[in-house]
């Protein structure tokens, strides 16, 4: 199982970052998915969840109404639109996929390497 991250970068604050996350080796479709940040000197935080189907979806109160979490099941792809980014957003996003839609700083099944987002003030 391969979960491969992108769409990382520098950005001014207020800018936008899209993150991708491309799944193989398993059903996507089986899975939900979720995306995970970790900043320099502190511990991993969870930011967004959404179930297999994509109808539910779960935010952290710290990004809630300005990034948005999707996937598309037929590309074995998800997704995090990040808008009006903060320079406390900067951090290493990480993807996650389970079995079970899970919410919180929890274990996922699979992993996938980190993603550098930077945000400058």
């Amino acid at each position: 199982v391969q979960l491969q991250a992108c769409g990382g970068g520098l950005v001014q604050a207020g800018g936008s970052l899209r993150l991708s996350c491309a799944a193989s080796g398993l059903t996507f479709s089986n899975y939900a998915m979720g995306w995970f940040r970790q900043a320099p000197g502190k511990e991993r935080e969870f930011v967004s969840a959404i179930s297999r189907t994509g109808i539910t979806t779960y935010y952290a109160d710290s990004v809630r109404g300005r990034f948005t979490i999707s996937r598309d099941n037929a590309k074995s792809t998800g997704y995090l639109q990040m808008n009006s980014l903060k320079p406390e957003d900067t951090a290493v996003y990480y993807c996650a996929a389970d079995k079970g839609f899970k919410t919180g700083n929890v274990i996922y099944d699979y992993w996938g390497q980190g993603t550098q987002v930077t945000v400058s003030s």
